[in-house]
């Protein structure tokens, strides 16, 4: 067979605890176990150093935000990723003066901080109140030419927009990566989106053709808030998904996981210009794209 440049990719998943060094540990090993069986981009999900805080709207939350240099779990992943020789996208809530963001730092296999990627879209609902913390991205979509890979990162929400990944990929990218934390709903605890999460996702990499890993968490988690007690339980299922949307290795809704999945970058390169998506693009054809009603152009 011919040989191609090959990347083994890893999606982590666990349930956190609300104190940042344990959760912070819990990554390292497991980042350390996953390289131990080949991984070179280890994924790691979204805001782990704790509770995912947003099923309240407390001021007091913010005082978990640090600024993005000299931010302390970043600094570690950098000497970690510099000790193994992997690239591990850090997700974290920034302080930017009197700005805040949901945001990833992605650290090369040689501990280089390569740059940040913001949430851009926010969510404001029931249990997921982002926008009571988080501004609105203004990075853009972006890639990353790591050692390994060219890859594109964004986080949770974002995962739901196919323009995201369109984007992503049209710079580049050759892996999408989407940190999480999604799972009950409070106010409908018969509503279960794992599986429509997991179609939508796999649907960015069919019809990209490029491999996809998502990492979620797992376990319950109750926050106190101004209403009383809410409880979310994570329902995990991280995967890794291939270039036509098949799922490679998945995880389950209640076990800490370490997913792997090599491939073959060349070949999928090769069979992603040969499949024509991107020859027969018409971006003529989608101004309607940048209207909000479909009709009117925003100013």
């Amino acid at each position: 067979m011919e040989k191609g440049r090959k990347v083994v990719v890893s999606a982590l998943q666990f349930s956190c605890t609300d104190d940042v060094s344990t959760n912070v540990a819990t990554a390292e090993r497991l980042v350390r176990a996953a390289h131990a069986k080949g991984a070179n981009i280890i994924l790691i999900q979204e805001l782990f150093e704790g509770y995912y805080f947003c099923q309240a709207q407390r001021e007091d939350y913010f005082q978990r935000a640090k600024p993005y240099k000299g931010h302390p779990t970043i600094l570690r992943m950098q000497k970690l990723a510099k000790e193994l020789g992997v690239v591990i996208p850090v997700s974290f809530f920034e302080e930017a003066n009197n700005a805040h963001y949901n945001s990833v730092a992605v650290v090369d296999a040689d501990g280089t901080d390569l740059g940040l990627y913001r949430k851009s879209h926010i969510p404001d609902g029931p249990g997921y109140q982002e926008k009571f913390y988080f501004n609105p991205g203004d990075t853009g979509f972006k890639v990353f030419q790591t050692k390994f890979a060219t890859i594109g990162i964004a986080i949770c929400w974002d995962q739901w927009f196919p323009e995201a990944a369109r984007a992503m990929v049209l710079q580049g990218a050759e892996i999408l990566f989407y940190p999480t934390a999604i799972g009950s709903e409070p106010q409908d605890q018969g509503l279960d989106s794992r599986d429509h999460w997991k179609r939508v996702m796999q649907g960015h990499a069919g019809a990209n053709l490029v491999p996809l890993v998502a990492s979620n968490r797992i376990g319950k988690e109750i926050i106190e808030t101004e209403h009383g007690k809410s409880e979310i339980t994570f329902y995990g299922n991280s995967f890794i998904a291939g270039p036509t949307g098949e799922i490679i290795s998945a995880a389950d809704d209640k076990e800490e996981a370490l997913l792997l999945a090599e491939f073959d970058l060349d070949k999928i390169k090769s069979k992603r210009k040969s499949w024509g998506v991107f020859r027969d693009r018409r971006p003529e054809l989608y101004k309607v794209l940048l209207t909000l009603d479909g009709n009117s152009p925003t100013l």
